[in-house]
């Protein structure tokens, strides 16, 4: 699955344990940005949460976190 440069940014601010309002101040974007782009992250990942996204792309992308 091919993410945008910004929604790998705020899957790996998940993947990190960062909360949706951290996540909007690194981002410098609202909070409500940051629900949409995390609700389309699970849908493109065809996920049941934000957890599951994050074991969903990191199942197809091994080295993703070792990258940070």
């Amino acid at each position: 699955m091919k993410l945008s440069p910004r929604e790998l940014k705020v899957l790996t601010l998940v993947a990190l344990g960062y909360s949706d309002k951290e996540i909007g101040v690194q981002m410098k974007i609202s909070y409500g940005t940051v629900r949409s782009h995390i609700d389309r992250l699970v849908l493109k990942l065809n996920a049941r949460n934000r957890a599951n996204a994050v074991f969903s792309y990191m199942r197809n992308n091994h080295n993703w976190l070792k990258e940070i």
